[in-house]
């Protein structure tokens, strides 16, 4: 997770990680983009007449005098624009021709803002019907692609942008397209790490009416199918190891869902701010460092398949943008004492192929995910590092990102990175953690400052409330899944089950160390589902297990 260390403290010896990363990554951004990639939905199924608005509202039926074509499109002269002066509702439709028993996918390039999910993408009458909210930009005003699908059972389906809201909503759609073929969140997962320790120190969980349920249990019956956990080497209290890996994830298998195991190479938290070491390590010379990462890597993945139990997806490392097992594998020259420590990339290519080598021994079917964040620094330092990965040959089959609103700049951006990225290296991209706050209140049961404490971090038009952090992750999961390209898989959501309980805090050496994230939790401080949860279900389908 981006902002452990950075808020509660990190070591002296690598505060200047920090200045010299921003340094490098601004030099690194001014370079040329790399190749966007093409749809993955294909050819078009039929034309959409006047898809650009440049003949005004020709072929486009609408619903009243809010909704008129303005100037400044997408990449041309005009758009469509919704703006409701009043509390109502607009809709702009076309119905077009549909091949019967397909998959049919209507997209187009979206703003929007004013009231909260104010603004809709539906595609209709030619089945079920899907739609997908669109995202609020209010903080960049800047054009985003959604997409939504659905699968034909007549000849022709209506397309529509619906505006419903207070005064001050608006919307603004351009470059629609309609293609065969689908795009859907796949992956749709929670980090569940701390949950163990949380059941342990008493916490419990209600569904949204307040029946006490299995935590895991409920966000599979509401359609999350993955889950993630965390692995430490030694923790100070014995959690995220590799019993506690395996007792929760034969839970996860239970439940029906996939799993994704994260290993740290740490005994603690790692992010940006801290890649430690474990402490039986420290001092070993590179190559043994390496034979420990694929010997820790290796017993923790045989562990879950002596117990019936494959890791469809593994991370060989946590944020890993400096690198890993300071100082030995970073990526970026330090400040440290009277000198300056070198980037040591051949040996952290070592490190990570020594990981991706123990996930192939065990099960060849597991994906290795390399898993960097920091998107708000520019995409030239993202391509920078995997340009470096890839010339040292290390495997890998999935781009993870790290995204988190208040620090990773806006949904434009992660779109961008989504498509970048999968386009330039041929990989799939999984966002592996993202959150939002659901308030800025404390636990008055456990109180500890807030990560997430004040408005001014709040991403614009998404206020600190359950609707609107049910929201934020829907518009995550959309702008991943329609990212160009087709390649953003799905999104998991960081730690939904770590509720403030005495004792289980971010510290794993100090039992008195609370809990900064529970109002990003998609538990309420009573321990209850809230609406958030909702938005794991599968598009098109009900709530539900399904792996």
């Amino acid at each position: 997770m981006a902002r452990i260390s950075a808020i509660y403290g990190r070591s002296a010896r690598w505060a200047p990680v920090a200045t010299v990363l921003a340094l490098s990554l601004a030099a690194l951004t001014s370079g040329a983009a790399p190749a966007v990639a093409t749809e993955k939905t294909g050819k078009p199924a039929t034309g959409v007449t006047n898809p650009g608005f440049e003949e005004g509202l020709l072929g486009w039926a609408t619903s009243g005098s809010a909704a008129s074509v303005q100037g400044g499109g997408h990449q041309s002269a005009q758009r469509l624009t919704h703006w409701l002066e009043a509390a109502g509702r607009v809709t702009t439709s076309q119905r077009v021709a549909a091949p019967e028993g397909d998959w049919v996918t209507f997209s187009a390039v979206v703003k929007s803002g004013g009231g909260l999910a104010s603004s809709r993408l539906t595609i209709k009458g030619c089945g079920p019907q899907a739609q997908a909210s669109v995202p609020s930009t209010e903080s960049d005003d800047a054009w985003l692609r959604i997409a939504v699908s659905a699968r034909v059972r007549g000849g022709a389906c209506s397309v529509e942008l619906t505006t419903e809201g207070p005064a001050g909503s608006w919307a603004g759609m351009d470059d629609v397209t309609i293609s065969q073929g689908r795009v859907e969140r796949a992956i749709r997962g929670g980090d569940l790490s701390g949950l163990l320790k949380n059941e342990d120190f008493g916490a419990t969980y209600s569904d949204a009416r307040g029946k006490l349920v299995d935590p895991i249990e409920h966000l599979a019956d509401e359609g999350a199918n993955l889950g993630r956990l965390k692995v430490w080497v030694d923790p100070a209290d014995s959690y995220n190891t590799v019993d506690e890996v395996v007792a929760t994830a034969k839970r996860i298998d239970a439940a029906g869902m996939k799993l994704l195991v994260d290993f740290h190479y740490s005994d603690r938290w790692t992010d940006p701010g801290a890649q430690g070491m474990p402490a039986a390590w420290q001092g070993l010379p590179a190559a043994e460092v390496a034979d420990k990462v694929h010997e820790h890597t290796r017993t923790v993945l045989s562990a879950l398949k002596s117990a019936g139990l494959t890791a469809d997806y593994v991370q060989v490392g946590n944020e890993i943008n400096p690198g890993m097992l300071w100082p030995l594998g970073q990526t970026w020259d330090v400040v440290a004492g009277d000198g300056v420590e070198g980037a040591q990339w051949d040996n952290l290519a070592m490190f990570l192929t020594a990981g991706a080598r123990a996930v192939r021994e065990v099960d060849a079917s597991s994906k290795v995910i390399l898993h960097l964040t920091n998107i708000n620094n520019g995409i030239g330092g993202l391509t920078w590092w995997f340009d470096e990965a890839t010339n040292r040959g290390v495997p890998f089959d999935v781009i993870g990102l790290s995204y988190y609103g208040y620090w990773h700049g806006s949904l434009a951006d992660l779109q961008n990175a989504v498509t970048t990225l999968s386009g330039r290296y041929d990989r799939d991209v999984l966002v592996v953690e993202t959150a939002y706050a659901f308030t800025l209140q404390d636990d008055a049961s456990a109180p500890w400052e807030n990560i997430i404490r004040d408005e001014s971090q709040l991403v614009a038009g998404y206020p600190a409330t359950p609707e609107a952090q049910a929201a934020n992750l829907r518009a995550v999961q959309d702008v991943v899944a329609s990212a160009p390209g087709g390649r953003g898989i799905g999104t998991v959501y960081w730690e939904p089950t770590w509720t403030a309980v005495a004792g289980n805090g971010w510290d794993p050496a100090d039992p008195a160390s609370g809990n900064a994230w529970e109002n990003q939790a998609l538990f309420d401080f009573d321990g209850r589902a809230l609406p958030a949860l909702k938005e794991f279900a599968a598009d098109g389908a009900e709530p539900g297990r399904s792996r």
